[in-house]
């Protein structure tokens, strides 16, 4: 028995383009045909199963949904209660600063250290040139209406600081400076103290909180007429 099997030209780069042609196989020669694609499939699913497995032993126990380790803490206790002794002491440490500015990104008022930074950084500048366009870009950034991170300090405040920006000195920020300073030693330092941030670094517990004790009463249903129920 003959059964005739179509191929064509795509799969017989030496047929003219767009000629079918076909060629007669016997049944044997098509069994042989259908299992040696059968063989090569297998072959090809074995080679990418390997590759599979290759590829997920490189990256053993990762996970996309697997968070980062956490970044281990390198402040000592003793050096964070330092920072307990005023505000100054805080500020005068690098791992302080970014401690502190941990926190006020929690209190959504981060600007106020990083306008305080960006003041510290001008004061340092000696080029006439830079200290122009650093002017202009803490304008920008926190003093205008408009400022991304705009500073909370008053109009009279504003109005000299943009008169002084024209032709700028290294002290043309110290009034705001100091506002914002006062800001923060006031208001946000005592909440800094008193916040888990904090309270993790120098390993104590936060304020006990008052809880009220719950009391017994025994009461005697059946007592002599004439005395009191014991509570």
């Amino acid at each position: 028995m003959k059964i005739f099997v179509f191929l064509f030209p795509q799969f017989n780069f030496s047929a003219p383009k767009e000629e079918a042609y076909f060629k007669m196989l016997s049944e044997d020669e098509l069994l042989a045909c259908r299992m040696k694609e059968t063989h090569l499939r297998n072959k090809d699913k074995k080679g990418r199963l390997s590759l599979l497995l290759a590829r997920s032993g490189s990256h053993e126990n990762v996970s996309p949904e697997k968070k980062p380790p956490a970044k281990p803490n390198h402040i000592a206790p003793d050096m964070a209660l330092r920072w307990g002794d005023s505000f100054e002491e805080l500020l005068s440490h690098s791992d302080g600063v970014e401690t502190f500015t941990k926190f006020l990104r929690t209190q959504f008022s981060e600007e106020n250290i990083e306008f305080w930074l960006a003041c510290e950084d001008f004061k340092t500048t000696e080029s006439a040139t830079k200290l122009q366009s650093k002017a202009k870009q803490i304008h920008a950034i926190f003093i205008d209406k408009e400022a991304p991170k705009e500073i909370n300090i008053d109009h009279s405040t504003k109005s000299t600081i943009e008169k002084n920006i024209l032709k700028p000195t290294r002290s043309c920020f110290d009034v705001a400076q100091n506002k914002i300073y006062s800001l923060m030693k006031r208001d946000c330092y005592p909440r800094f103290l008193t916040s888990d941030i904090y309270l993790n670094l120098t390993k104590r517990a936060g304020p006990p909180t008052m809880t009220r004790r719950r009391s017994r009463s025994f009461v005697f249903n059946e007592r002599p007429e004439g005395t009191a129920a014991w509570l």
